[in-house]
């Protein structure tokens, strides 16, 4: 097996498992509970707090542990939203379907919804950002650090200037950038920090959400919990998880060799399919190392490509069986057989959208695997009828 869905999930790493099975034996008591087992169970939960605030460069007071990253999304743009009175929110929709399907509904609970648009290889408009921040009462603004689907990384420090003269809070989905990228000495470049430990070798279950000191955001799960931000009993044992995968990716990410390393693995990958397919193309820039104020760029693990005339979902099952796990757009998505909506957003055709997969390698991902994986590519490409890929296997 060749995996090479990572940015779906990512395997928890040795240490990730065993903190957690020390932590499930040890203290599995109630960490807000006074006695000597329950303050041993919020040591536990305060030292992982301060594992991952090294990794996101910002206080661990400001850190709200969750159940998911699509929780913390929903208590950021929620929260700022309910304790606003300018009820708008300004967004795109090239973001997480858990950023886009609530922004649906907070449209149809009566909050105004502006929507930026996606240029030449899904990066936005931000001249179109400083038109409406001038022109409109915006209460927040959401917009992904890197796309899910693409890689394709966003200028979120200029938003963050554009917001801040404005007076209008940020929050940046980082779901995919956490664990990945390194984060500013000077810490985030916006007012709320959303991600998931799931993601960089951590476990499921466990969600971060950074707040900027001053920042209102009001808790949509009462309780005392997480200082009254986010209600319900510490999940003890995924958040001991989630430190130590903060503190490997720290490491991991102190060392830019290691990025440089991998990046050419998915350039490798890119190379290899495109040669072996001569109809394929790449949804999105193709390179990923310069300043995103100098143009396009994306993530080093993630090649979104197109197979024009094969059905993607298809596809993806045929590679599963060839031993290649991949995903035809989101996982959050699967199961959907409509074209990705930020292939769309892109202006990717539909043909070409509908016939697309994301290849996401990881840090242990090598050359031999994405070369491997490439030639399987090939071989499932050539099952279907014609040369130029007519639509279903022969």
């Amino acid at each position: 097996m060749i995996y090479l869905d990572y940015n779906a999930t990512t395997p928890p790493s040795p240490a990730v498992v065993d903190a957690m099975a020390i932590a499930l034996r040890e203290h599995w008591a109630n960490p807000s509970s006074l006695h000597r087992p329950g303050l041993a169970a919020r040591r536990v939960v305060d030292h992982a707090r301060k594992q991952v605030a090294g990794l996101l460069r910002v206080s661990p007071r400001d850190i709200v542990f969750t159940g998911s990253g699509t929780e913390s999304i929903g208590l950021a743009i929620r929260g700022v939203l309910c304790g606003c009175s300018r009820k708008s929110l300004v967004t795109d929709p090239i973001e997480h379907a858990a950023v886009r399907e609530l922004a649906a509904r907070l449209e149809g609970e009566g909050v105004s919804v502006f929507r930026l648009a996606a240029g030449d290889h899904g990066v936005l408009d931000l001249d179109d950002l400083a038109a409406i921040l001038e022109r409109e009462p915006i209460g927040l603004v959401s917009v992904q650090w890197a796309n899910n689907e693409t890689g394709v990384v966003q200028d979120v420090a200029r938003i963050h200037e554009l917001c801040r003269a404005a007076g209008v809070p940020f929050h940046c989905d980082a779901t995919q950038w956490v664990g990945k990228m390194p984060m500013p000495e000077g810490g985030p470049p916006c007012d709320l920090l959303t991600c998931s430990a799931h993601k960089f070798c951590g476990p499921k279950g466990v969600g971060m959400l950074w707040v900027r000191r001053g920042v209102a955001c009001v808790s949509q799960i009462l309780g005392s919990q997480e200082q009254g931000r986010r209600g319900g009993t510490e999940n003890v044992a995924g958040i001991a998880g989630a430190g130590v995968a903060a503190e490997e990716s720290d490491a991991w990410l102190r060392d830019p060799s290691n990025r440089e390393r991998q990046a050419r693995v998915r350039d490798r990958f890119e190379r290899e399919v495109l040669a072996r397919c001569p109809g394929a193309v790449v949804n999105g820039p193709c390179h990923w190392g310069q300043s995103p104020t100098e143009g396009a760029w994306k993530l080093w693990n993630t090649a979104n490509i197109g197979f024009p005339g094969v059905e993607g979902d298809a596809l993806m099952l045929v590679l599963a069986e060839a031993g290649v796990c991949a995903s035809a757009g989101s996982a959050c998505s699967s199961g959907s057989l409509a074209a990705s909506p930020v292939l769309c957003a892109m202006g990717v055709c539909e043909e070409v959208a509908e016939a697309s997969i994301r290849f996401s390698i990881g840090r242990q991902t090598s050359e031999a695997d994405v070369v491997e994986a490439a030639t399987l590519v090939a071989a499932c490409i050539a099952k279907w009828d014609a040369p130029a890929c007519a639509g279903r296997p022969g």
